[in-house]
């Protein structure tokens, strides 16, 4: 063979390996920087038109991408194209249209702080209209749209007086030592010289210089634990109202609590917000009430308090003699679905509207008759949307199946909302209130998309033998021939009270990749997942491993009895978060896999007490190690008391961050199985926490998929032809 024939095959195989690899037909890793989501859907008062945030990953190069989340409008007829009304080059976090339709408050940065910033619709650039020392949020127009309500996240140093509950520092009072962050603000004067030979009040003074530059940090709270960091101080969060006649904000509400989800009264003489007078510390309590703000004379009382319960979040019916709500017994907090209620202005006549319908539910708009609320929740799989009529409770679902509901909005006759399909992971779509005709308005995704193959997957059911129906689905691998068996991805979620199926958009990506990539894929909701009510919810209580276990497990068995095409010698197992605990609980119970991957997990559950900010996970669902015989339980149910057992080639991941599962428990299990001598690689990602997968660095997000294909690549053996 000469050398010009040899060059030849050569660059034949090579050119033929990048097509395998990536292929424009067939959805690839980097397809994700080309997935675009909206939120904060908005029908203009004229009803002619949507607003919303865009949200989108700004590719520079291959190493430099940024996520970005912009102001957009569109025609609700969809007949126009959409537009942004705000640059690229700055994110808006939240906005809000004045009662006339004209302008726009929205909240972007600005020299590092997020103020308010006002749009004319009619034309001209944004202008700043706060100018506050702490970040602001939450902007809402008075009805008569001359001024803002808004929120500030204040630090508790930043408050003048003393709370009311104990001091959770042994030995000390409140304020007594120099408030040095507030002295560095200008907020208060130096009277102590710190000094640690001198006195006890010089002595205190030195040490508390040296924790307000976190230098040490000295921690007195029990949920100390942020995302990513520490988080040893409080915060309060507080209502400002901003006059847009003379450009002057004021705060209306103080001291040691937090307001929020609030709303004005259609006469604008009063608001309605989430809170409560914590007369323990906010780290003990987990109920809210809804206060009633006077913003004239700044007074504020408790308006609506149910025992046992959370309530917030009032939104007033457009004709003003309903107010709705949100609420959920925290008796079972875990367990109890998040539910809808409605009460009079004066107080009298509070009842669930939801409670029958056994899902938690969420987001409540009102329809402009005020006799129907719409609200959205987890529902088998899918995201759905229901009505409930306030007078006789019954509901009605109006968009519900293996669709996903991501956001929506009620004006008039007008519904409009974000879906999540098979098809499409997210489009805007326009219809009435009861979904008839619905006309897509956007096309974000469509373009790329074209002309792509996807899988499509199946639904099926599975019947145990103690009694749950667990929902799972099959997809098929992208380019599936008959006759040919495939390996196959048992794919798991976390939570472990979330839930999957085909209208749960954050997984749409990776399963399409998988099937890409020639890899059957199967999931499942097992018992403890949301969206099927109570009881199932509550049916993984003091039982993580052995019942998850099995219904996933079956799941996969189902499946491969059903179809043929799946390779039983070819299984594949992989799972993050409470689903990576789940990944290791089965390596160490069950052989079948040829290799695993357990993403971001917890694997010793009384360890997680005090490493994770989850960590109410472990006495919601267990109890607490010192109660007797729950230590027992607690050793039973984590994985890293099988480790023995472990023959599975097993990748663990970890972010270096991560604060809410910890990584000293992904730490533990490949030490472990390291001196055990068992197959197994650790990965470890530089400043990512616990949401990697589905925020992180973008990156980092496409290694982390590179990595599971090529780990499982290693082991598998893919069809011949």
């Amino acid at each position: 063979m000469n050398r010009k024939l040899k060059l030849l095959l050569i660059l034949l195989l090579a050119s033929t390996q990048i097509l395998k690899a990536q292929r424009e037909d067939l959805i690839n890793i980097s397809d994700i920087v080309k997935i675009i989501s909206t939120s904060s859907h908005t029908i203009a008062p004229n009803g002619k038109e949507v607003l919303f945030i865009k949200n989108f990953i700004d590719v520079k190069n291959e190493n430099d991408y940024q996520y970005k989340s912009q102001l957009w409008v569109t025609s609700i007829d969809g007949k126009q194209p959409g537009k942004p009304l705000t640059s690229s080059e700055y994110n808006v976090s939240s906005f809000e249209l004045s009662p006339d339709g004209k302008k726009v408050a929205f909240v972007r940065p600005k020299d590092g702080k997020l103020q308010i910033w006002i749009l004319s619709l009619d034309g001209g650039e944004s202008q700043m209209a706060t100018s506050e020392k702490f970040n602001v949020s939450n902007p809402i127009w008075s009805p008569d749209g001359k001024k803002i309500l808004f929120n500030t996240t204040i630090p508790m140093w930043a408050l003048k007086g003393s709370p009311d509950w104990e001091i959770q520092r042994p030995g000390r009072n409140y304020g007594d030592e120099p408030n040095y962050k507030a002295i560095q603000e200008g907020l208060a004067k130096e009277e102590i010289q710190p000094n640690p030979d001198g006195n006890l009040e010089e002595l205190r003074a030195f040490l508390a210089k040296n924790a307000s530059k976190n230098d040490p940090r000295v921690i007195d709270r029990l949920n100390f634990l942020g995302e990513t960091d520490l988080s040893p101080d409080l915060f309060f969060s507080h209502l400002n109202i901003l006059d847009l006649e003379s450009g002057n904000t004021e705060r209306i509400t103080d001291g040691f609590q937090s307001y929020f989800g609030a709303t004005w009264s259609p006469d604008g003489s009063y608001i309605l917000a989430s809170s409560l007078k914590n007369t323990d510390h906010p780290d003990l309590t987990n109920h809210t009430e809804i206060w009633k703000i006077n913003p004239k004379n700044k007074s504020a009382k408790v308006f609506f308090a149910l025992e046992n319960h959370r309530v917030g979040n009032p939104v007033f019916s457009p004709d003003g003699k309903w107010i709705a709500l949100g609420g959920q017994n925290i008796e079972e907090p875990t367990y109890n679905m998040a539910m809808i209620g409605i009460i009079k202005p004066d107080g009298s006549g509070f009842k669930w509207i939801t409670e029958s319908l056994d899902r938690s539910v969420s987001s409540p708009k009102w329809a402009d008759d005020s006799q129907q609320i719409l609200f959205s929740g987890a529902n088998q799989g899918g995201f759905s949307l229901w009505k409930a009529q306030i007078t006789t409770g019954k509901i009605d679902a109006v968009i519900t199946g293996p669709v996903g509901v991501n956001g929506f909005d009620v004006r008039g006759k007008q519904l409009v909302y974000a879906l999540t399909k098979i098809e499409n992971p997210s489009e805007i779509f326009v219809s009435d209130l009861n979904n008839r005709n619905p006309v897509q308005v956007t096309n974000f995704n469509e373009g790329w998309l074209s002309g792509k193959k996807l899988s499509r997957p199946s639904a099926h059911q599975l019947n145990t033998n103690d009694g749950f129906t667990i929902d799972y689905w099959v997809m098929e691998p992208a380019e599936k021939k008959e006759g040919v068996k495939y390996p196959t991805i048992l794919n798991m979620h976390g939570g472990p009270s979330a839930m999957w199926g085909p209208g749960e958009a954050s997984m749409w990506h990776e399963f399409q990749i998988m099937a890409a990539k020639g890899y059957g894929v199967v999931y499942a909701n097992p018992r403890g997942s949301g969206g099927y009510g109570k009881a199932f919810q509550k049916g993984n209580y003091r039982n993580w491993g052995d019942g998850p276990a099995a219904d996933v497990l079956g799941s996969l068995d189902a499946a491969g009895d059903q179809f043929d095409w799946i390779d039983k010698d070819q299984l594949f197992l992989t799972g993050g978060s409470y689903a990576g605990y789940l990944t290791a609980w089965i390596v160490g119970h069950d052989h079948r896999f040829k290799a695993a991957f357990a993403q971001r997990g917890v694997y010793e559950l009384t360890f997680f007490l005090g490493e994770g900010n989850a960590w109410r996970l472990v006495p919601n669902h267990f109890g607490y190690p010192w109660d007797e015989g729950v230590k027992e339980i607690l050793d039973y149910n984590s994985p890293q008391t099988y480790v023995q057992n472990i023959q599975t080639p097993l990748l663990i991941k970890h972010g270096d961050v991560d604060l809410r599962t910890g990584v000293r428990q992904s730490e533990l299990l490949y030490k472990s199985l390291k001196i055990l001598g068992k197959p197994v690689e650790y990965v470890r990602y530089p400043g990512e926490g616990h949401e990697l997968s589905r925020t992180g660095a973008v990156h980092r997000r496409i290694d982390r998929l590179a990595r599971i294909i090529e780990f499982f690549e290693r082991y598998v053996n893919h069809p011949t032809n």
